[in-house]
Parts: structure tokens; C-alpha cells; sequence
């Protein structure tokens, strides 16, 4: 029993110096900037709302998280190829056949796994400050256009090979996004629809049904991103100069 005992605490301090140095790899070391830049970002808004006339309502709260998520979302995801670069690992993980794919597919994990937590965390935070929200339906929905944008930054990290490209490329694409959201409103092509927010003359069962093609439509999109981006990792002649 005790031997059974010290090979489980073994397994556990290796697994947690495993998520520790991926971590440190995946957020280059700014990991405590982005989540602070998150905190104070969300802290902001948030002070701003307590203080306005206006009435707060779930579907504000619901905007209201959402880009402190993709603040934290970004980093990792986008310049994820160049930070191995950077850290002289990413020669090593493309000599070993298929490991880069364990890799990448563990941290892309981790990512989105801190970013479900830190967005429970503020819906909770919300719910006391503000008003009460449905804190796990807030969460999972919001994790539809966060799955979705840091899907779309990997992938296009391993066609750029450059965190700053694919920067740019990402931030371009979510003001696009952001301007036709205005058009398209409620249809379910609209990244940032709103699915607390019930359209006046629409019934709630409709309503309903956009809302449920809207999360399979782009759920659909940021697994194809995600596949295609680790496909493109095959390609190691692409990477190593």
C-alpha cells in the first residue's frame, strides 16, 4: 500500500511539473500580465456598471466576460509556435515523431481549461456585484466564441509561424466579425450572438433553435481549425530553418 502510495505521488508531482513547464512554454512567462490585464479589464467594466444608471442585465454580463476571455484566450494560442521558438524547443518536439501533437493538443487543453475556469470565476463574481446569472450556462456558452477564436489563432499560428502575423490576422478577423455583427444580428452566423438576449417578436422556441445551430455551427468551425492546425504540424520542413 505504501509503495502504491508513493508511485501515485510520484505520478502526481511529474504530471503537475509537466502542466507547470507547459505553461511557462505556452504563455511565454507573461502568463500573471494577461491574466492581470484580464482581471483589471473585467474589474473595470465591472466598477463602471455599479456605478451607471442603467440596469444591468445577463445578456450585459454575458458581453461583459466575454472579452477578458479572449484577452486571456489570445496569447497562447497565437503565439503558442513562436514561444517554442523563442524557448529553443521547437526543433526537439519535431525530432520526435508524433510527440508534438501530445504536446500541442495538452496545451491547447490547459488553455481553454484555465479560460472555462477564470470565466466561472467572474460570472460568480458577477452574480454577487451585479445581478444574478445562470453561472454555468453563462460559462459554456461563452466558451463557444472563446473555443472559437483561440481555435482560429492556432491554426493560423502554424500557417504564419509568427506570433505577431498571426496577431494581426486574428485581430483583423474579430473586427470584421464585430462590424457584420450589427447585420447579421440575430442569425446564427453571427459569432457574437447574444443567446440571453430574446429578440423582441421572435418566440422563445425559435429562439432557441438559432441559438442551438449557432453553438453546433461554430463548435463545428473551432474543431476543424483546431484538426487542421495540428495537420499542419506534419509539415516539419515548414518550421525548421
Amino acid at each position: 500500500m505504501q509503495k502504491q502510495n508513493n508511485t501515485i505521488a510520484a505520478k502526481t508531482r511529474l504530471t503537475l511539473q509537466f502542466v507547470r513547464y507547459n505553461l511557462k512554454i505556452v504563455f511565454g512567462n507573461k502568463f500573471i500580465y494577461f491574466l492581470g490585464a484580464s482581471l483589471i479589464f473585467y474589474l473595470l467594466i465591472t466598477s463602471i456598471n455599479l456605478f451607471a444608471s442603467d440596469s444591468v442585465s445577463i445578456e450585459g454580463v454575458y458581453f461583459q466576460l466575454m472579452f477578458p476571455a479572449f484577452l486571456l484566450i489570445f496569447f497562447p494560442t497565437t503565439y503558442g509556435i513562436q514561444n517554442d521558438e523563442d524557448a529553443r524547443i521547437l526543433e526537439i518536439l519535431f525530432g520526435i515523431p508524433n510527440y508534438r501533437y501530445k504536446i500541442w493538443l495538452v496545451r491547447l487543453v490547459m488553455a481553454f481549461f484555465m479560460v472555462f475556469w477564470f470565466i466561472f470565476l467572474m460570472a460568480n463574481l458577477s452574480s454577487v456585484l451585479l445581478i444574478n446569472v445562470p453561472v454555468w450556462e453563462i460559462t459554456l456558452r461563452l466558451m463557444i466564441p472563446v473555443s472559437l477564436f483561440g481555435m482560429l489563432g492556432f491554426f493560423f499560428s502554424t500557417v504564419v509561424k509568427n506570433g505577431n502575423g498571426t496577431a494581426v490576422i486574428v485581430v483583423i478577423i474579430g473586427l470584421i466579425v464585430w462590424l457584420f455583427s450589427e447585420f447579421l444580428a440575430t442569425s446564427p452566423w453571427n459569432i457574437f450572438l447574444n443567446p440571453f438576449e430574446l429578440p423582441s417578436g421572435m418566440s422563445e422556441t425559435v429562439w432557441a433553435n438559432v441559438v442551438l445551430k449557432h453553438m453546433r455551427t461554430w463548435l463545428i468551425v473551432a474543431l476543424v481549425a483546431g484538426l487542421w492546425g495540428l495537420l499542419n504540424l506534419q509539415h516539419r520542413e515548414k518550421f525548421i530553418k
